[in-house]
């Protein structure tokens, strides 16, 4: 297949479009910094603008799936608005944990205990989340990492939810970039969701 990857030189971008290229499929790798992609076969390191709907379309246009490992300082509205200029009709969204729900159906960022330092940039993933909901057309995944985003082993090992937050034995929230990748390059093979969010963890 022929992905696109926003925030390709971020944590999770990098090891999403090594994903992509160990599995054979023609990746190109959108980064303000190019240069900052490794060289890896069968990617192409493409420098945009991410702020810019006009850049990333023209970034986008012609492949089968969009993967978006952006911040979210980047809002929907410019992911989305490129997208449909692109006339590209799938997207998946490295998302958020904030708005995954605990065992009483309250989500994290709800509860008394959410740590404030957090609040500003968890919102961003919510608002984005909620955006992609109100579009009527676009072809959508929110993938919600564990608690824990962190670097790590590709182990291959771990379990998939949707609505909660996902936790080990011990309590721990936790997911490699690693692994997430793993998953999310298997979203883009086979489509097991559309127009919803799912999550990850061990």
């Amino acid at each position: 297949m022929k992905v696109a990857v926003l925030g390709a030189s971020g944590r999770a971008g990098k090891e999403i479009v090594k994903e992509l290229s160990a599995r054979g499929h023609t990746v190109t790798a959108v980064a303000r910094k190019p240069e900052a992609v490794a060289d890896l076969p069968g990617v192409t390191a493409v420098g945009a603008d991410a702020e810019t709907p006009a850049a990333i379309a023209k970034s986008v246009a012609g492949h089968d799936v969009v993967v978006s490992a952006l911040p979210f300082t980047v809002t929907a509205d410019k992911v989305v608005a490129a997208m449909h200029e692109a006339g590209v009709e799938r997207l998946l969204v490295t998302g958020g944990a904030a708005s995954l729900k605990d065992e009483n159906d309250v989500r994290y960022i709800d509860r008394d205990d959410f740590p404030e330092i957090w609040r500003k940039g968890a919102q961003g993933g919510i608002d984005f989340f909620y955006a992609l909901k109100e579009d009527p057309t676009l072809d959508w995944v929110f993938f919600s990492p564990a608690f824990n985003f962190v670097e790590g082993p590709r182990t291959g090992r771990f379990r998939l939810g949707k609505e909660h937050l996902i936790k080990d034995a011990s309590g721990d929230s936790r997911i490699s970039f690693a692994d997430y990748a793993i998953a999310m390059v298997d979203e883009v093979e086979n489509k097991a969701h559309s127009r919803e969010r799912f999550t990850i963890g061990y």
